[in-house]
């Protein structure tokens, strides 16, 4: 059987870069020494979520690409000889910028990168503010552990993503993110959006016959304008196998280093007892290009 080991990482960040950068750099290496292969960051790791408010002086965070944090990551992915998915705010042009996932291969170099497709615009995530819809389109890494389907948040509600990236030959789905608490919903109401959100990716997993890897930050990030409470992420981070079946979770209100073995071949089962890639009936999904049908 041909297993890898997969670290996620799931932390809480604060103001000071440098003290995030530092952290990163220990669970990084805490997770290789442990034998990861693969290790998956969470969205925009490298500073607190500061798309809670509409600043002109935030973009002062976005980096050029390849530029200072591709450095830095780059040399921890070859210093530990390891596969690394990372989440950075990338100024391509001034006035143009992208949420962007750069994956590193064991040899420090880039191995390619995805642009976030969809971007949400809601209370406290005002992302439309700062990025770009991505222009690379839906398709997987070629890596040296495997084709990575990776994506970004908002993209993993979406099942049409996830099957262009299987359809492309992708063994992982990939989706660092940040997503969190409303705290004026009901507890009910709360663990009914963390239970959907889970849900929903599960179901990529099932109908594509593929892992999904889920890294999410945690942790309260206050709103820098005051007029809400802020967000209080989630955590939950976590692998699902081919089946939709959690192989492992991160706790909703602790950092933690998941370590996860996941057989790559089960997938190549799984889809022999469940060939919906045979089935499908594409010659009746034109209309799937339209906004909607009336």
């Amino acid at each position: 059987m041909r297993k890898i080991k997969i670290g996620l990482v799931q932390q809480s960040n604060t103001e000071n870069l440098t003290e995030n950068l530092q952290k990163l750099r220990q669970n990084i290496a805490s997770l290789a020494e442990q034998g990861a292969e693969l290790i998956v960051l969470q969205e925009l790791h490298n500073s607190l979520y500061f798309c809670q408010v509409e600043s002109t002086e935030n973009f002062n965070l976005a980096e050029p690409i390849p530029g200072p944090s591709t450095a830095f990551y780059g040399e921890l992915a070859k210093e530990y000889g390891i596969v690394l998915v990372t989440s950075l705010f990338e100024k391509r042009a001034a006035g143009l910028y992208h949420n962007t996932a750069v994956v590193f291969e064991k040899d420090g170099s880039i191995a390619g990168k995805y642009r976030k497709m969809h971007i949400p615009d809601d209370p406290a995530y005002y992302e439309k503010f700062y990025f770009t819809p991505g222009d690379l389109g839906f398709h997987p890494i070629q890596t040296s552990v495997g084709k990575l389907g990776v994506q970004v948040c908002w993209d993993q509600w979406y099942p049409e993503g996830a099957r262009l990236m299987a359809l492309q030959g992708a063994e992982l789905l990939i989706y660092p993110t940040a997503i969190g608490y409303e705290s004026s919903d009901t507890p009910q109401e709360q663990a009914r959006q963390r239970e959907a959100w889970i849900t929903v990716q599960r179901g990529h997993a099932v109908a594509n016959g593929l892992p999904v890897i889920t890294v999410n930050r945690v942790g309260l990030e206050p709103d820098p304008s005051g007029q809400t409470n802020g967000i209080q992420f989630w955590g939950s981070s976590f692998v699902a196998g081919p089946q939709g079946e959690l192989l492992a979770q991160a706790p909703i209100h602790e950092e933690a280093n998941l370590l996860v073995e996941v057989d790559m071949e089960r997938s190549e089962n799984v889809r022999r007892w469940w060939p919906f890639l045979r089935d499908r009936r594409i010659e009746e999904f034109g209309n799937l290009q339209k906004r909607f049908i009336d």
